[in-house]
């Protein structure tokens, strides 16, 4: 033996050493047809325009944070 995955010589005529393909392996539980019809077509654009939140909130949110840091550095040096 070469590999330890290998079938061991001596048992190649037994039938229980008899593997499938990979094809066939694959297509166990398959229908004939495997292509699904398409559920969501690719390339459509949303009903509605995505919005987002503007520049303004987030500016006004990390010069919060930043607010509320130095308060507390200033409270309690």
């Amino acid at each position: 033996m070469t590999s330890p995955h290998e079938i061991d010589p001596r048992a190649l005529s037994d039938p229980r050493n008899v593997y499938p393909t990979d094809e066939q392996f694959y297509a166990h539980g398959r229908p004939a047809d495997p292509l699904l019809p398409e559920d969501r077509p690719r390339g459509g654009s949303p009903a509605t325009p995505l919005h987002h939140r503007g520049t303004w909130a987030t500016v006004a949110l990390v010069a919060g944070i930043i607010l509320l840091i130095l308060v507390g550095i200033a409270l309690f040096p």
